[in-house]
């Protein structure tokens, strides 16, 4: 037989031998992924319908706008996993029992695992709050790094982190003050990402406020409690408000404020009124 001719069954056989044996350890759940983003986006294409209560008056024909576009996310919540590797936190967020998820997950290394579309609504807040928004899972995106919570984050890490951030912020025109960690949102459950996570840097690239190295003097009658709550933070919990703030600006995590505390958060309020 002509070897010419064997030449390309054997190359294609060899080929489906390789891709049979590349691991794919997610492909059910990537199926299943595709399955449930083909479902929303049917529903997304129904035609509304008119309301079923029968004593409002109904109209004769169906009037859809021309005036509309998709929701986009307008915050920003980063997290650290308090898992112990990357590739644990991929499991969770694709065991359906968890009921967790992000949009993004960020390896030491510095590789970015984009999980969800962003403009689909993961499950990563919890129960939350920050001013008066209490579902912040319909309006952010949330990004875990690959970090247990008691160690500094990597520079591969934080350099992936900054340009996914460029881009969300670019793409979605987010706004600066919109960039915030899961403690500040939870502050009675939550202290991701860790007092190690280096906010200034962020605030410094245009993620999130910082403060002034020269500030004004604080007035007598300062209200911190008041701060905080302009700020966004919860403060039903005022000693779990103080820490969250603390740990975020200050990368403390004691339950009092002192001097500089009021200080920071006085130069704070200004810039969030």
């Amino acid at each position: 037989m002509n070897q010419k001719r064997l030449v390309f069954p054997v190359v294609l056989f060899l080929l489906l031998v390789l891709d049979a044996c590349s691991p794919k350890p997610y492909s059910a759940t990537n199926k299943m992924y595709r399955k449930q983003t083909k479902a929303f986006a049917k529903q997304l294409m129904l035609q509304p319908e008119n309301p079923l209560n029968d004593t409002i008056l109904q109209p004769p024909y169906w009037v859809g706008t021309t005036n509309f576009g998709i929701r986009k996310p307008n915050f920003v919540i980063i997290h650290h996993t308090a898992q112990n590797s990357c590739e644990q936190t991929l499991k969770t967020f694709t065991l359906t029992r968890t009921a967790v998820s992000a949009h993004y997950v960020i390896c030491k290394d510095g590789t970015v695992h984009h999980m969800l579309n962003d403009y689909l609504r993961a499950q990563h807040a919890g129960v939350s709050r920050w001013g008066n928004l209490i579902d912040i899972n319909s309006s952010s995106i949330g990004i875990e790094l690959d970090n247990n919570g008691f160690e500094p984050f990597d520079s591969l890490q934080l350099n992936s982190l900054l340009s996914v951030l460029a881009r969300l912020k670019k793409d979605y025109n987010i706004p600066t003050a919109n960039f915030i960690g899961h403690g500040d949102i939870a502050p009675t459950r939550k202290n991701d990402p860790n007092f190690r996570f280096p906010w200034k840097k962020l605030a410094e690239k245009g993620f999130g406020l910082w403060f002034d190295e020269n500030r004004e003097s604080v007035p007598a009658g300062f209200n911190p409690i008041q701060a905080l709550r302009i700020v966004g933070y919860d403060v039903k919990d005022t000693t779990a408000a103080i820490r969250s703030f603390k740990r975020h600006f200050l990368q403390d995590t004691t339950r009092q404020l002192n001097d500089i505390d009021r200080s920071v958060l006085y130069n704070l309020q200004k810039k969030y009124m």
